[in-house]
Order: structure tokens, then C-alpha cells, then sequence
């Protein structure tokens, strides 16, 4: 028992001299670092005054390392546990494996020492060779630091360039503000499921069954931008166009729909600045129509024999006003006037006027035209829209019984037909490929069968422009006869 505490005493003895030593080592390998360094620059200097023939000495070489010298002569600390035990042991107790090791971790890197050795014994031409590869290393360091930063302004740009393109805006261009009339609408599988024009107003919602959307979160935001509704359906909200307003603005009577008041416009040839007579105004469909073609040089004078069709007229023309001067930043012109009168004794609402085209949508036209007709210019056309052809017929054979200046060049309808084109679709939901005629022998010497050409031509990958055929047929939603058109045009007689 005793002689085994000896043992301990004597091993405990061993490990506090071996610790001793080691920590006396490691002072005399700082101080013999500390003593090189000096040598290094002591033998600069020297070789910088001895240099008789230079006329000013070149700057001392740094003792400070470069960052590639200071990693290389950093060590490497010790993670292994059987290193730091091996370290707590004295030299006697360790195998020659160990030993080796510990040599090597004590040793300078040969790398460290090859460049103080050829900073010591180098010229200072080979000195200034020494500066300028470090110099070189730190430019490339910098080179490399710049391109990151011009790399990351580079993407920073892109960046906020893709954002301009999704929410900014164009010069002339505004955002969606409170008090603008929008249309929302729903698409699917190309057909309009649902669409409504409506107001935007603070604090106020846009229900529907596809989801409530807040008004609040379209105010701000881009025209024709979809929205997702609070069950996730994309809803496009964009401005009405004047046909679009004249579609669902609030009615009293039927309106002229906008074929055929586009069609009207162009027989009565109306252009900026002209005076025209509109009577009949309705719902005020054709009044901000003619107001749009004359401009604000020209004037419009509607004429309503109803108190209610009027009311709804005059608001329809304020409504289409004051969203145009937010969405635009200017005033729609205010040219139309409107009147409630009876167009055949009106003459002293006419007197002194003269005009360059007449429109009329009543019942009974042909009642008004021996008043209307002396106000209007030679060659003047006086356009008439009437629902049904026996209207047509009552309104010539007045023409005849009068015999009035008036000459009916047109009784037209216009029809339109709308057309489903769209690329053919398989059920599962795959595009139709147009399928090439080709002989079963030309399939045969190629050495391809008709089920590899049918896996070629149904990839996943989208097909060669001109591959997919297209459905092109009339749609089944038609719109129906709205009214005949006639012109009439006023001549000497």
C-alpha cells in the first residue's frame, strides 16, 4: 500500500515538473519570435543604408504579416482529447506515436519559415517584388469585395426595377383612390362568371359568392390588378371603360347600346366642336357618348319629355364626371345640357340654333321632325333608332305625308356575334397536339410505333408554336336584335 502511494507521489512529481518546462518552453519560443522579428528588421535597415548608390532609401519592410503569413503561422490548437492528455504526460510515459506527434505540433510550419528565411536574405529589389505580391493579394482581397458589393447594387437594382414593373406607376398614370367607379370581374376558363360595377368607398366591402374583398385594400393599388378574395378566388379589379359604365350604370328606359351608338356616331359623322340635338336622353347613354365626340369645344343639347328619365340622366352624366377627373387628374368636359320638354312644341328651346347632327330615340320620331328639321344644317344626317320595323314603316310614311327635306339613305340592324376561340383542351386538362398524317410504313422504317409517336407528341413540355389546334365557334350566349337604324339626311329642296 505503501509503496503504490510512492508510485503516485513520484508520477504527480513528474506531471508538475513536465508542466513547469512546458510553460518554460513555450516563453523561450516567444522570446526567440521576438528576437527574429527584430533581426528581420534590423537587417532591412542595414541593407537600406548600405545601398550607396540609390538616393533615397526605400520605405523599411513591415513586420506586420499578411493575411495568408498570419494563417500560415498560426497553430493549430490541439482538438483531439488524446492530444491534450498526451500534453498533461510526462515524455517517459508516452508511446513513440505520441511523441511524433508531439514534435510535430511543437514545430514551426515549414511554410512560415521559407518566408522568413527569403525575407532575410533578400534583396530589396526582391523586397519590393515581396511588397507588391502582397500588395497584389490585397488588391484582389479589395477586387473581389467590390465586385460583391456591385454584384449585390446589381440584384438590389433588379430588384426594386421588377417592383416598379408589379406596383409602380407610369407618369401619367394614378393609383386607385376612393370615389372611383371600378369594375370587378371573375373569369372562368375564359367566360365571365361574375361582374359588377361599383364605387369604391372607405371602409366599405366587395361581397360576392366568390368571397368578400375590402375596399380599403384596393384603394392604392394599380388599375387591373387581380385580388384574391377572402376564399381565394382572383378577382380582377380595373377602371370601366365609357362603354362599360353605359352597360351598368343605373337605367330608367332601355339605353342604346354601345353598337349601335358607335354605328350612329359614325352616320351623323360627328366630330369636335359640333352642336347636336339628342332627344330622347333616356338614361344619358347617348348624351356621354356625343359628349365625348364633340369635345370641349362643342355642345350637346338633350331634350327628355320625362321628369324620372331625365333625374336618372343628369346623375349618370355627374357620376361618369367626377370618377373620370379622379382616375384622370382633369375634368370631363361639361358640355351637355340637358332640358325636360316635348320636343314638337319646343320650338322656342331651338330658336337661333342651329345643328350639324340630330339623333332621336323615341316612339313616335316622325311627331318631332317638322320642328327639328329647320334647325338642322344643309347635308346635316339625323340619325334615328327605333326597336321595332313597324316603327320603321310609320316613321317613312310620315316622311312621305309631309314631304319634308329629308332623304332616308340606310335602314340597317347591326348584329354582333360573339366567337369562342380558345386552344383544345384534353379532360385531363393536357393541350390537344395536331396530330400529322403519316403512313404506317414510314412509321415502320423509321422504328417507331404509333404509341411512341402518341407519348411523343403528349409531353409534359409545352408545345412548338402552331402544334395546337383551336376550337373556333359562335358563342352560345348571343346578343340578341336591340334596334333598326336609319339615316336620315336633310337637302335642298
Amino acid at each position: 500500500m505503501a509503496f503504490a502511494g510512492l508510485l503516485f507521489m513520484h508520477r504527480l512529481v513528474k506531471i508538475c515538473t513536465y508542466s513547469q518546462s512546458h510553460l518554460r518552453d513555450r516563453a523561450i519560443l516567444k522570446l526567440i519570435k521576438r528576437r527574429t522579428e527584430k533581426k528581420l528588421l534590423s537587417t532591412s535597415s542595414l541593407k537600406c543604408n548600405g545601398n550607396e548608390r540609390d538616393d533615397s532609401c526605400s520605405p523599411p519592410l513591415s513586420t506586420k504579416l499578411t493575411p495568408r503569413q498570419e494563417l500560415l503561422s498560426r497553430r493549430m490548437r490541439p482538438l483531439s482529447p488524446l492530444e491534450r492528455i498526451s500534453s498533461l504526460l510526462p515524455q517517459d510515459a508516452l508511446s513513440p506515436e505520441v511523441m511524433q506527434l508531439r514534435e510535430q505540433n511543437h514545430q514551426v510550419p515549414k511554410e512560415y519559415s521559407d518566408i522568413q528565411v527569403s525575407v532575410t536574405h533578400c534583396t530589396q529589389g526582391e523586397q519590393e517584388k515581396i511588397l507588391t505580391e502582397d500588395n497584389s493579394e490585397a488588391h484582389i482581397g479589395s477586387d473581389a469585395a467590390v465586385e460583391t458589393v456591385i454584384s449585390e447594387t446589381q440584384l438590389n437594382g433588379a430588384f426594386h426595377e421588377e417592383k416598379r414593373w408589379i406596383s409602380g406607376t407610369l407618369p401619367e398614370e394614378r393609383l386607385l383612390a376612393f370615389g372611383e367607379l371600378l369594375i370587378a370581374e371573375y373569369r372562368n376558363k375564359g367566360q365571365v362568371e361574375y361582374r359588377k360595377m361599383f364605387p369604391l368607398q372607405e371602409g366599405a366591402r366587395l361581397q360576392s359568392s366568390w368571397g368578400i374583398i375590402l375596399h380599403d385594400n384596393i384603394a392604392g393599388q394599380p388599375a387591373s390588378q387581380f385580388l384574391k378574395t377572402s376564399r381565394g378566388f382572383p378577382i380582377l379589379i380595373r377602371r370601366p371603360s365609357l362603354e362599360d359604365y353605359v352597360l351598368h350604370m343605373k337605367r330608367a328606359p332601355v339605353i342604346t347600346y354601345p353598337k349601335d351608338a358607335s354605328t350612329m356616331l359614325m352616320m351623323m359623322d360627328v366630330t369636335e366642336g359640333d352642336c347636336v340635338l339628342d332627344s330622347g336622353s333616356g338614361s344619358g347613354a347617348m348624351s356621354l357618348f356625343l359628349s365625348r365626340a364633340v369635345g370641349s369645344k362643342g355642345r350637346v343639347l338633350s331634350v327628355e319629355i320625362r321628369k324620372d328619365h331625365h333625374n336618372t340622366a343628369v346623375l349618370n352624366y355627374k357620376r361618369w364626371r367626377t370618377s373620370w377627373s379622379l382616375r384622370r387628374g382633369e375634368e370631363w368636359p361639361d358640355n351637355v345640357q340637358f332640358h325636360i320638354a316635348d320636343l314638337s312644341m319646343a320650338s322656342s328651346l331651338l330658336a337661333g340654333q342651329g345643328f350639324h347632327a340630330v339623333s332621336l330615340d323615341m316612339i313616335h320620331p316622325q311627331l318631332v321632325l317638322p320642328t327639328v328639321t329647320p334647325h338642322m344644317h344643309l347635308g346635316a344626317v339625323c340619325a334615328v333608332y327605333l326597336a321595332n320595323i313597324t316603327q320603321v314603316i310609320d316613321l317613312l310614311e310620315g316622311l312621305r305625308c309631309l314631304a319634308l327635306p329629308l332623304l332616308c339613305e340606310r335602314i340597317i340592324e347591326v348584329p354582333i356575334r360573339d366567337w369562342v376561340v380558345a386552344p383544345a383542351i384534353q379532360k385531363d386538362g393536357r393541350y390537344c397536339v395536331r396530330k400529322l398524317p403519316m403512313p404506317f410504313e414510314e412509321c415502320r422504317e423509321e422504328g417507331k410505333s404509333q404509341e411512341t409517336i402518341r407519348e411523343e407528341l403528349n409531353t409534359e413540355e409545352p408545345p412548338a408554336f402552331g402544334n395546337i389546334p383551336y376550337i373556333a365557334r359562335p358563342h352560345p350566349e348571343q346578343l340578341s336584335h336591340t334596334a333598326f337604324l336609319v339615316k336620315l339626311r336633310k337637302y335642298v329642296k
